[in-house]
């Protein structure tokens, strides 16, 4: 008889499984289910060049239609999943229909945090940023706005990739970040303060420590008693993970849905991939939740391994991306924990610059603004576990090559 895996959910993660598992083997049957009534398609440019100069629909897709067909891939859109029946194998949609499986992979990402904010669900032009529908809806807005004044909440990698967005596009925009700085949870001091001006210098306002407290007849108010005014209010404070399903079928939840390092619950027929997953990672020695392209993707094609009975461990370092203008900012490894930040300028170039952070001698992670080879050099130095000269990596007359950055006993 044959046998089926079923993935629930058709972002990046679910997507790279269901081919993935094709090309691992799987000969049985895939089914691919999603809410979200659009073929899949990539959602980092959602914030991006979406915005303001909206690509054909075949080009932003994850796959052709046709593929997932050459693939016999069972693609069913505009679905929503119910509950999962661990003992009988199956899950309920919401129209009643179930769906039985041998394998189960959750990758169901998460949603956009909307805070119980006075007013906010009575405007009319209040949006998160997450779906293709929220970016085209935002374009729709601001296309039939007058004034073209938005408010921003929020001044992390979506608020401000949004916020040069929309700028492009002829919007006034206004940040408003509730932290003394941008950024002030994910990075160092240096790079808050290169947003801030970078932002500043192309027109936006960048207000900090403002703490958004209501929304009323267009005006965003603050706990300090200031007040803006927006034609539309784009909400990026966050996400929350998508884990109702798996905690209500008894899945292991800590932080996400908890997976061992072949992306496998705690009930070995299911597996969980992406943004919703609570995995252990090799390098930093520790349970992490990574909301990115990579993770996903990876973890993905790890799962598939596994469910073909191919022996596959998830060890990949993270890495990260955001476009801002004219402004590419590319982030390996995690800084988290760091105890030194080493700043190297390229002095020849504008804008191009990378901040290495260390715990004692170890490279820990590498933030390259406009600097290719500094990401690369980065990701293959945490790869090595090689010691760097850190005397020769913040002097920019010293090359910028690996037989001179690292100690003699590493090169």
């Amino acid at each position: 008889m044959q046998k089926t895996v079923l993935i629930i959910g058709a972002s990046h993660g679910g997507v790279t499984c269901a081919f993935a598992l094709r090309k691992e083997g799987w000969t049985g049957k895939i089914v691919l289910l999603d809410a979200d009534p659009e073929l899949p398609y990539h959602r980092p440019p959602l914030s991006k060049t979406y915005l303001t100069d909206p690509e054909d629909a075949d080009r932003k897709l994850l796959q052709t239609a046709e593929s997932y067909g050459i693939a016999d891939i069972d693609l069913r859109l505009g679905e929503t999943v119910a509950s999962i029946n661990r003992r009988a194998k199956d899950v309920t949609l919401k129209t009643g229909e179930k769906i039985t499986y041998d394998k189960l992979v959750l990758a169901v990402g998460a949603r956009p945090l909307l805070p119980p904010l006075p007013g906010l669900s009575a405007h009319n032009n209040v949006f998160p940023m997450r779906s293709a529908a929220d970016a085209s809806d935002i374009r729709k807005a601001l296309k039939d706005s007058e004034n073209k004044q938005v408010v921003i909440i929020g001044g992390g990698y979506i608020g401000l990739e949004t916020a040069a967005s929309l700028h492009k596009a002829g919007a006034k925009v206004t940040v408003l970040e509730r932290e003394s700085r941008l950024l002030a949870r994910v990075t160092t001091e240096v790079m808050s303060d290169f947003f801030q001006k970078l932002h500043s210098e192309n027109g936006v306002d960048i207000l900090t420590e403002k703490n958004v407290t209501a929304i009323e007849n267009g005006q965003i108010k603050c706990a300090d008693g200031s007040i803006y005014l927006a034609d539309l209010v784009v909400v990026g404070v966050g996400i929350r993970v998508n884990v109702e399903l798996a905690q209500a079928a008894g899945l292991n939840i800590e932080n996400g849905i908890k997976v061992n390092a072949a992306a496998q619950t705690n009930d070995p027929d299911i597996y969980a991939v992406g943004d919703c997953t609570f995995h252990h990672n090799v390098h930093y020695d520790r349970f992490l939740r990574l909301e990115s392209v990579q993770n996903a993707v990876d973890q993905a094609k790890v799962a598939a391994a596994s469910i073909c009975e191919k022996e596959r461990v998830y060890d990949a370092i993270p890495w990260f991306w955001s476009d801002q203008y004219d402004v590419k900012l590319q982030i390996v490894g995690l800084s988290e924990g760091h105890t030194e930040a080493i700043v190297r300028t390229e002095a020849d170039k504008v804008n191009c610059f990378s901040v290495w952070y260390f715990s004692g001698e170890k490279l820990l992670a590498v933030d390259a603004v406009n600097n290719g080879k500094a990401f690369v050099l980065g990701t293959k130095f945490i790869k090595g576990g090689q010691r760097i000269d850190k005397a020769k990596l913040a002097n920019a007359d010293e090359p910028f090559k690996p037989a001179n950055l690292l100690k003699v006993s590493d090169t």
